[in-house]
This record gives C-alpha cells, sequence and structure tokens, in this order.
C-alpha cells in the first residue's frame, strides 16, 4: 500500500495528465487553510494566555486572531457597544507560550482590526437568526474572520469539546465585500463526520491516517476547513496521512509535511487494475 502511494505522489508531480495539475490548482485552498490555521492556533493559546493575566472575565466582549506579517495575533475587545482592544497576544511560528508576547494596554482597533471585528459581528447575528447553520451535541461553532488581500471572509467550523476526536464538515463560509456588506453565505460540507482517535481499536489506523468522501456539491478538492482541521489535530491523532475522495480526485495531505497531492481518480483505479492483474499472475505461476 505504501508503495502505491509513493509511486502516485511521485507520479503527481510529473507533467502526464495532459491538463492542468490539479495539484497546483489545489494550491490556493491549501495557503488558506494555513492562514486558518494560524489563526486557529493564536486563538487556542491565546485565549490561555489571556484569562491567565486577566482576572476581568466579565469586561470581555469576544476575541478573534489574524496574521500579522510572520506573527499571528489573538486580540481580545471590550463588553460595550464601541469596544476596545484589551489585550493582544503576540505568537511566532512556533506559538511557545513562553516566548509569546503578552500587552494588555487598552487601545482603538486598527483599521484592519476593526473590519474583522465588522464581519465577525455580522457573521455572528447570521448565525444566530439563519436555521442554515447547524449545532451539535458536544461541538463549538468557531468564528475564524480572514481579510486577505481584497477578499473578506468569515469561516465558521465546528470544533469539538471532546478529546480523542476530529470533526469535519459542518463548516460554512460568508463573504463581504470592501464595505463589509454580506455577499454571501453558503455550507461547505452538507454533513458533519466525525473521525475518532485514540481508542484501541484505532491504533492500527491512528498510524496511517483516515479517509473521508466528499459530495460533488462541496467541491473536488480538500477545503481550506479540511487542511485547517487536518493541522490542528494530526499531531494529536498521530496521523501520518489523510485522504479525501471527489467524484474526480484522491486528495492526499501528509500530515509529515503539510502538502497536498491531488490524483486524478482514474489514474488510481487504472493502477490498482494494473496491480490486481499482476497478483493474479503470481498466484497462477505459485500454482503451476
Amino acid at each position: 500500500m505504501n508503495k502505491i502511494f509513493t509511486f502516485l505522489l511521485t507520479l503527481s508531480t510529473l507533467s502526464v495528465f495532459g491538463q492542468i495539475n490539479p495539484t497546483e490548482e489545489a494550491q490556493p485552498i491549501v495557503a488558506e487553510g494555513k492562514l486558518l490555521y494560524k489563526s486557529e492556533m493564536a486563538s487556542w493559546y491565546g485565549t490561555d494566555l489571556f484569562l491567565e493575566k486577566n482576572k476581568g472575565k466579565e469586561n470581555i466582549g469576544g476575541y478573534f486572531s489574524y496574521t500579522d506579517n510572520e506573527n499571528s495575533k489573538c486580540i481580545f475587545f471590550s463588553k460595550v457597544d464601541k469596544p476596545k482592544v484589551i489585550g493582544t497576544i503576540s505568537f511566532d511560528s512556533t506559538y511557545n507560550v513562553k516566548t509569546a508576547n503578552v500587552n494588555l494596554t487598552v487601545r482603538e482597533f486598527t483599521k484592519t482590526e476593526n473590519d474583522l471585528y465588522e464581519i465577525r459581528k455580522l457573521a455572528l447575528t447570521e448565525i444566530n437568526s439563519d436555521t442554515l447553520f447547524k449545532t451539535y451535541k458536544n461541538t463549538n461553532l468557531n468564528l475564524i474572520p480572514l481579510i486577505n488581500g481584497k477578499d473578506k471572509k468569515v469561516y465558521v467550523l465546528t470544533g469539538p469539546q471532546n478529546s480523542g476526536v476530529v470533526i469535519f464538515g459542518n463548516d460554512y463560509l460568508l463573504t463581504f465585500d470592501e464595505s463589509n456588506k454580506l455577499l454571501v453565505r453558503k455550507q461547505l460540507h452538507m454533513n458533519i463526520i466525525p473521525v475518532y482517535y485514540g481508542g484501541k481499536e484505532e491504533k492500527g489506523e491512528s498510524s496511517f491516517g483516515a479517509v473521508h468522501s466528499r459530495l460533488p456539491e462541496t467541491g473536488q478538492f480538500m477545503t481550506a476547513t479540511d487542511i485547517c482541521t487536518l493541522m490542528l489535530y494530526e499531531k494529536f491523532a498521530k496521523w501520518k496521512q489523510h485522504m479525501v475522495v471527489s467524484e474526480k480526485y484522491m486528495n492526499i495531505w501528509s500530515c509529515e509535511t503539510d502538502q497536498l497531492t491531488v490524483i486524478p481518480r482514474d489514474v488510481v483505479e487504472k493502477i490498482n487494475n494494473d496491480q490486481e492483474k499482476g497478483n493474479k499472475k503470481d498466484k497462477k505461476k505459485k500454482t503451476e
């Protein structure tokens, strides 16, 4: 099995498809998924640090994170009509809490922070008023506002409250214009996919990885939310890779290198058929 995947990964880097390389086509999604990951990592560790330093929880209106050059920042804002920043936690790429910068100076939002705050606020209003957004027991909906160039978006992920489970699906995307007006809201996955790890029955699977399938309406590639979720949990699950199978492609995420390789399914099926024929020939030779 591992030899087959090694061959497929090598094959994917060659110009053998006579069309756009799907691995290259998916790279903007990978880049966006990594931005979401950086934001969530800053939120994970930033909330712990801020609550440790700041005891006035009743004054906290909320928080969000974003990437600023090479650093990731988690900011907390006050619980008033016109909020101000009441805490800024900055991380480098290691997300080491011991070297993080904790600044509890009260200040105004920057222009970018104000836009992030506004689109997050609008997204939260939509979640609380629209039946499109679903919630499940033992989960939370996590909002990730993202400004990348002219694009303004809020991703909504479903996070588990219990350990030992990774949740894919039940995720949403809201897009906004330059004036922070909501343009589109949509559901990314049509269902929720819990994948368990850490139990005795998953020991064999955990070292290799897991697989989930993709409905055509969700798209042919992994979503940015898939990639964010994998990067957040892959080390806890001790996976080597994770695969998403769509109508046209096999998406293979390496949990060791954080890279996505996309293989057309007809190529995979042809290799599998050739291998089966080879195995049958070997068995026939042994019986002769």
